[in-house]
């Protein structure tokens, strides 16, 4: 349905199906999970107040428009279906997943209204200027003053409408905004020109139709700017959506057939040939190729795929074919997650748009009595003509401050900061948590999985008395099978490399922090930490030196008993991260300090910490003690970040300021963080400070410029100047001015796409 822009499009009233204008809804609007809803009278809200889901089965009553939820960028607690405008700050609204092309229909209708607005523009200021420059006949000049007059009529009636109806909205809901200002001061341009002009005062009176006239269409051109720059704020993000190609080779019993991606199942049997887009997440049938995961994880170098390897849709396959599983598919893949998420945190709000949110609740109500106040002054106090100087100085205060570029500060940066590190890897939840690793001046991290691989080998078994290696490893291997610590797959991995057949288990128990505990053959069986042992009578004095010697070599010693009596200890020691220790080191040239917390003996913590160039680090650590520890370093005053991948490390993730999983980890770990990492390793965590520093000092930018911009530009707007200029400043040049200061924030933000990482 077509609709006047400068009101939401029509709407449906859930309970009657009347097409109505939510800008004059009379039942008003009612916010039902996560949506608005409008009423056509207070009788249909009252009944849909009542009973909601009986008016919204089987589907929920959308606007003609679209059936998809936007928001606004300053303003995300406002939801409705379909494009519109924000009714606190007038802004035009945004698809919640950025994912999503933006309704481009605001922006034709802008860029309409300002070509049309724009060709009547230039008329009236050459009509202007030939009055005031060229010495015409008074009775020229009153046919040039009526010429004004209709010309600038349809510009501010017509091209102008949205801007009042957007500034009415603003008063009525006692949110009077950007567009309430840009109303009133056009519409006081307009109107005493008018009233000048009807009651024959123009031949003596100064007419001010050119300034309304410039000013829309200066606006005008500003809000397309705008438009145009806030499309591309979502663009990383729908890049990333477009990974995925639109089109995929299937392999069926006839052959392989090309089909659309949705007609991809669960199970089947694609075929990716070199140079193609992976198409969903699976694992590779047939095949070897190296495939560049760099557009997901921010990792330049293509990791090679062979049969039975995990690939992610959206990576690029090399030189070779390989032949794919499907495994997840539509919302369940990597990408679509992603792109789920970062719509998520791009509507977060950051802890500095607090200072933002406190000014503009009182800005434009500052503002409006800032501009009567100066007419009033320029009134009573100023030079002839009094009435010309005070309406010029109340208008142009009015025009020129934009509180727009106060609440675009912070949300822009965000926005794209977001969208940034996706490409680069680095996951954000929250707009907070990007903020506060920036701040943050401590970081504790876990050993498997982030300074080490979190893929370690066994190097050692050694048995006890009575006993053999094979017994050991093949005790332990039993257990491990039932944990998902990466300790416990190496185990069952060199037991299956000799074949060893495993006992069965029953009654397994995991003991947190411990180790693990089970029946075999009616034997109780310990594989764990020697306080296990103890704790269940079994001495592990005789091979804790054995252990020691293990541990001094970077080795974790897990000790195993059955029936009472010590088995043997099972070595595997886990290889150092690539550039761990440089990578260690850039982190702590920013300004970290580095904590290894981790739950391996003394020895070996030690051993590790020295590899990746560490002084500080605190070994035997259970779940509760780490996040003890993150808790000691807040209350001495440090902003903490913790970084892990296990379950056991979900504790101290939710304990830190900043949290972040590696990727590679574990769901609960991922889950509790702030930001995941999804190659998992160091680099990413540097990118990720880089990308945290890049995008806060982005935002102390646009608010310092937002800040400055209305400190200065209102106040000489008032005519401050005067005294020592002789000049007031223009309507015309505030409207120009006004409109480029929300661009310039926008801009900025912008930048945060070329942020070297």
């Amino acid at each position: 349905m077509s609709h006047e822009h400068g009101a939401a499009p029509k709407v449906r009233d859930p309970v009657c199906g009347m097409s109505i204008d939510p800008a004059t809804a009379k039942g008003g609007r009612i916010h039902y999970k996560e949506v608005d809803y409008y009423f056509c009278s207070q009788g249909c809200a009252d009944k849909f107040r009542a009973s909601p889901e009986k008016y919204l089965s089987p589907a929920p009553a959308a606007p003609e428009a679209a059936a998809v939820i936007y928001t606004c960028p300053m303003h995300p607690q406002i939801r409705q279906m379909g494009p519109g405008f924000c009714p606190i700050c007038g802004m035009a609204l945004e698809p919640v997943n950025p994912a999503l092309e933006t309704d481009q229909r605001e922006l034709r209708d802008m860029t309409r209204r300002f070509w049309i607005g724009l060709a009547l523009t230039i008329p009236v200021f050459v009509s202007t200027t030939a009055r005031e420059f060229a010495g015409i006949a008074p009775a020229a000049v009153t046919l040039l003053q009526w010429l004004e007059f209709a010309l600038t009529t349809p510009i501010v009636l017509w091209a102008a409408w949205s801007f009042f109806v957007r500034g009415w909205a603003g008063f009525r809901n006692l949110h009077p905004n950007m567009f309430s200002l840009i109303a009133l001061g056009v519409a006081t341009a307009y109107v005493s020109s008018g009233v000048t002009l009807i009651i024959g005062l123009g031949a003596t009176t100064h007419i001010y139709f050119e300034a309304a006239a410039v000013i829309v269409t200066l606006v005008l051109l500003g809000q397309v700017f705008e438009l145009r720059a806030r499309t591309r704020t979502g663009a990383a993000v729908r890049a990333l959506l477009n990974l995925a190609p639109k089109q995929v080779r299937r392999r069926t019993a006839s052959g392989e057939e090309t089909v659309p991606l949705s007609a991809v199942a669960k199970g089947d049997v694609l075929v990716v040939r070199p140079g193609e887009a992976v198409p969903v997440d699976g694992s590779v049938l047939e095949g070897e190729s190296a495939v560049d995961e760099s557009m997901l994880t921010g990792e330049s170098l293509p990791v090679t795929k062979t049969p039975g390897a995990k690939v992610t849709g959206g990576t690029l396959n090399g030189q070779g074919m390989l032949v794919m599983r499907a495994e997840r598919i539509g919302a369940e893949t990597m990408l679509a997650k992603i792109v789920a998420l970062v719509a998520e945190a791009q509507r977060s709000r950051a802890p500095t748009q607090a200072l933002a949110d406190a000014v503009s609740a009182w800005f434009v109500p500052a503002v409006i009595v800032i501009a009567i106040a100066a007419f009033a002054v320029w009134y009573v106090f100023g030079p002839e003509p009094r009435f010309g100087f005070a309406l010029v100085a109340a208008v142009a205060v009015l025009i020129i401050a934009c509180p727009c570029a106060l609440g675009l500060a912070t949300p822009m940066s965000v926005m794209v900061a977001v969208g940034k590190g996706a490409q680069a890897g680095v996951l954000v939840r929250n707009a907070q948590s990007l903020e506060r690793l920036a701040a943050a001046d401590a970081l504790v991290i876990d050993k498997t999985g982030t300074v080490t691989e979190g893929k370690p080998k066994v190097i050692a078994v050694r048995a006890a008395a009575g006993a053999n290696e094979n017994e050991v490893l093949a005790l332990a291997a039993a257990l491990e099978a039932k944990s998902a610590h990466p300790l416990a797959q190496a185990i069952e991995a060199a037991a299956k490399e000799k074949s060893l057949p495993l006992p069965a288990i029953e009654k397994f128990e995991s003991i947190t922090g411990q180790g693990l505990k089970a029946l075999t053959n009616g034997k109780i069986v310990l594989v764990g930490r020697p306080e296990l042992l103890t704790s269940n009578g079994v001495d592990p004095a005789p091979l804790k030196e054995a252990a020691e010697t293990l541990r001094g070599q970077g080795a974790t010693a897990v000790f195993v008993a059955s029936d009472g009596r010590l088995v043997g200890i099972v070595a595997a020691k886990d290889p150092m991260r690539a550039r761990a220790r440089e990578l260690l080191d850039s982190l702590s040239t920013d300004g970290m300090s580095i904590t290894l917390a981790t739950g391996d003996a003394e020895a070996t913590a030690r051993a590790i910490a020295r590899e990746a160039g560490l002084d500080n680090v605190i070994a035997s650590q259970t779940p509760q003690s780490k996040a003890e520890m993150v808790r000691k370093l807040h209350a001495q005053g440090h902003v903490v970040a913790f970084a892990g991948d296990g379950v056991n490390d979900a504790p101290a993730l939710a304990a830190a300021d900043v949290s972040i999983a590696m990727g590679t980890g574990s769901d609960a770990a991922i889950e509790a963080a702030g930001l995941t990492l999804l190659k998992g390793d160091l680099s990413a965590l540097v990118r990720a400070r880089k990308l945290a520093r890049g995008a806060v000092t982005n935002m102390k930018q646009n608010l310092f410029f937002a800040f400055v911009y209305n400190a200065l530009g209102i106040p000489v707007a008032a005519g401050v100047l005067y005294p020592f200029t002789g000049m007031l400043l223009s309507p015309m040049i505030a409207a120009a001015a006004m409109s480029l200061s929300s661009v310039s924030v926008i801009a900025n933000a912008l930048r945060l796409r070329s942020l070297r990482l």
